[in-house]
């Protein structure tokens, strides 16, 4: 299924405030740092609107900010060789991303890209490494990132080859229920049965049959605007076995 219509950004930094201080009570990390920490990364935090369809991020432009998601849903894909799109995951609110290509300072090797209206917090490289060199608490919020987001990836390969769509649908949404990777969705995620048509390759319709079933088997009840989850671990292992 085809993505909202890519959008042509303006500078992202021109668009960019300061962080209000409820945003700023809920990004996790930010919790554990010591004062003098806190104090250097509140002033180099940049917050930013991003619209339906723009590109925050784009393959082979160097990297600049590392992202964190304030509210939204922002989808992270590629290209494969044949010019098809493919969908890495989701990122809803909570959800900090792009940590190994900072570390390694080269250029994103993927697109991100606003799935609707999305607020985005952004803390710039320099920062991003004077924190690793000075904040044991930062990196162990980093290296967390990293192992959590490589066993990510490596379920996202096995649901890519999955031919079932309810089972494509349940694997996707358990992603997106991730407590550490996603700490701000709790236990109800906001998100349209297009939207997760954009991030699962599905139509709106096939999703909707595969939410009736997965509701039907107790995993999820979909409510108004969002699907909440009832039993992660069943999700997790729908259609395995």
């Amino acid at each position: 299924m085809d993505a909202p219509r890519i959008r042509v950004p303006e500078r992202l930094l021109a668009r960019a405030r300061a962080l209000t201080p409820a945003e700023s009570a809920g990004i996790v990390w930010l919790r554990a740092l010591r004062a003098d920490e806190r104090e250097r990364a509140l002033h180099d935090l940049k917050v930013v609107q991003v619209q339906t369809g723009e590109l925050l991020c784009r393959v082979g432009r160097p990297v600049t900010y590392w992202f964190g998601v304030i509210d939204g849903l922002l989808k992270m894909s590629n290209d494969s060789a044949m010019g098809i799109p493919i969908t890495f995951t989701g990122i809803p609110p909570g959800g900090w991303f792009g940590e190994g290509t900072v570390i390694k300072n080269e250029a994103y090797r993927y697109n991100i890209q606003a799935l609707r209206k999305s607020v985005v917090a952004g803390l710039s490289v320099q920062t991003f490494h004077w924190l690793l060199d000075r904040s044991i608490a930062f990196n162990r919020f980093v290296a967390q990132q990293l192992n959590e987001r490589l066993g990510q990836f490596i379920s996202a390969r096995e649901i890519d080859r999955m031919t079932d769509p309810d089972g494509r649908v349940a694997r996707s949404l358990a992603a997106l229920f991730h407590p550490v990777l996603y700490p701000g969705v709790g236990g109800l995620l906001r998100i349209t049965q297009q939207e997760l048509g954009y991030l699962v390759g599905l139509s709106r319709q096939r999703v909707n049959e595969a939410l009736q079933s997965l509701q039907a088997a107790g995993l999820i009840r979909v409510e108004y605007g969002g699907v909440r989850v009832l039993d992660l671990e069943g999700l997790r292992g729908f259609g395995r076995g």
